[in-house]
């Protein structure tokens, strides 16, 4: 990879817990460095590293041995956006769901209640309905149809979504689709088992 990048990769392993063995930089400013990563650190990792090399880096990957536990791996720290209804996903409500973070989801795809449809701005999860439209009067004036830009969803594939999920949180694997969702469907059911796992931290 290119040896401006360096800092990034370094970071971004050591968060999911890896140390790092050797560094070497060769001739045309390209740098080589050797880590030990626990397997599980390195699911969904291919795409970041990408992103954070700016496509100039190579990554290659080689049992090496089993290991003790190196802790845990601190997960994404933003919420999800949830789907409260059944149904279709609506341009409109996709439009206006657009500053609350980023969907992954499109108009016409399927949804269901307490399917991820996005990622939330903040810390904590959101319900939303994405299946509500535009509503529609008798009068017309000028300038009242105004046209819905959305933004293309993020897409992620099977390891992406593997490394993305929290303790709460299942992916759905179907022979055409991958989605994601909660574990629990139902809002009131989530906010039970939250409360359940709270008092078992605690005691």
């Amino acid at each position: 990879m290119d040896q401006e990048y360096c800092q990034a990769v370094v970071e971004k392993l050591s968060q999911r817990r890896g140390n790092m063995i050797d560094m070497r930089t060769s001739s045309g400013n390209k740098t080589r460095m050797i880590f030990y990563v626990p397997s599980r650190g390195l699911i969904g990792y291919q795409s970041q590293f990408l992103t954070d090399t700016r496509g100039t880096g190579i990554m290659n990957r080689l049992f090496h041995s089993y290991g003790p536990y190196k802790g845990k791996i601190r997960g994404r720290r933003n919420g999800a956006l949830i789907s409260t209804d059944k149904g279709q996903a609506v341009a409109y409500a996709i439009f206006n769901l657009q500053d609350r973070g980023v969907m992954f989801v499109s108009h016409n795809d399927p949804v269901y209640q307490g399917m991820i449809i996005g990622e939330h701005n903040r810390e904590n999860d959101l319900d939303v309905n994405v299946l509500k439209g535009k509503k529609l009067t008798n009068v017309r004036a000028s300038g009242t149809d105004e046209a819905v830009t959305l933004t293309p969803p993020r897409k992620m594939g099977l390891e992406e979504m593997m490394a993305y999920i929290n303790e709460d949180e299942l992916v759905e694997v179907t022979p055409k689709s991958l989605r994601l969702r909660k574990k629990f469907l139902i809002p009131n059911e989530r906010e039970i088992a939250k409360k359940k796992a709270k008092a078992e931290a605690l005691a």
